[in-house]
């Protein structure tokens, strides 16, 4: 594989397309608006930057990792000549069914088609494509750069070589890949998310405070971050989603969001993607102090 396709510039996909580009692959970043596409390319720059300055990368590094990216705001277009394809779209099952019946139409029945959902199923997705034994997941932790786990998802219809191809793939961008079974919320969310419900509920039922619940959870577990700010670092609603597929799919009260989950996400608050969630990063400078922790 020398040719990645990437669909969406936002933070999932700068960050794949940042992650390829680096291993010196060639990444077509794809987005319906060049608005959207310039401002992934400045975030790809912005974490470069920080990297470069950790001395984790030199200038060399820097420069040919943006050389690699080509974008386009075309997706017949971007897709041309890909071997692999990924889907990094909102977590909206019509949207990913709505790309996916795009790529059937625009890829050649040999190109493989992923996608970084982080809970909806792999086998519905693939329904909509010829050849769904060519689908499969991929699921980047975010920051894709820094982050070492990518959980590889194998739907009803993926192939066993499909699977092998992208496994092998993922050790060759320098991370670790575990492959699951394709269950709503897959291994991460299914465990991940009940215990952000949870850490939220305690605190609509008024046990602690935001600042107390994840300080024990840091501190007494040892999670690097707490449960409400990791939910801020997501976004909410994206929690808010996955918790739906995850409910949607089991029919089981304990994957109901939390109702202050719902509200707040209604009311706009969802992070540090909007400058307030459970912490209010209203600051760009608190923001992007936030988020160089992690790149």
């Amino acid at each position: 594989m020398k040719t990645i396709a990437v669909i969406g510039a936002g933070t999932m996909g700068n960050g794949i397309a940042h992650t390829f580009a680096q291993k010196g692959f060639t990444v077509k970043l794809i987005d319906i608006s060049e608005k959207a596409l310039d401002k992934g390319m400045s975030a790809i720059a912005t974490n470069l930057d920080r990297m470069l300055t950790k001395g984790t990368i030199n200038q060399e590094e820097v420069s040919k990792t943006i050389t690699n990216i080509i974008t386009y705001t075309d997706l017949k277009d971007g897709v041309v000549g890909a071997d692999l394809v990924i889907e990094a779209a909102t977590e909206n099952v019509d949207l990913k069914l709505a790309i996916f019946k795009q790529l059937n139409e625009a890829c050649s029945h040999n190109t493989i088609l992923a996608t970084n959902t982080s809970s909806i199923s792999i086998t519905q997705i693939g329904a909509v494509v010829v050849h769904p034994e060519r689908v499969i997941g991929m699921h980047f932790m975010n920051p894709v750069p820094i982050m070492q786990l990518v959980e590889v998802i194998r739907g009803y219809n993926t192939s066993e070589e499909v699977t092998q191809i992208i496994m092998q793939l993922s050790e060759k961008l320098g991370k670790t890949p575990v492959e699951v079974n394709d269950y709503p919320g897959f291994v991460a969310n299914r465990i991940l998310m009940p215990m952000i419900n949870e850490a939220i509920e305690t605190l609509y039922n008024k046990v602690a405070g935001v600042y107390e619940i994840d300080t024990v959870m840091k501190l007494g577990m040892a999670h690097p971050m707490g449960p409400l700010q990791l939910a801020d670092f997501i976004g909410l609603d994206v929690c808010l989603s996955i918790l739906n597929v995850m409910y949607d799919g089991f029919k089981n009260p304990k994957y109901a969001p939390c109702p202050l989950l719902v509200n707040m996400v209604r009311a706009g608050k969802l992070g540090l993607k909007s400058g307030e969630g459970f912490y209010n990063y209203a600051e760009s400078k608190k923001a992007e102090k936030v988020a160089a922790q992690f790149i």
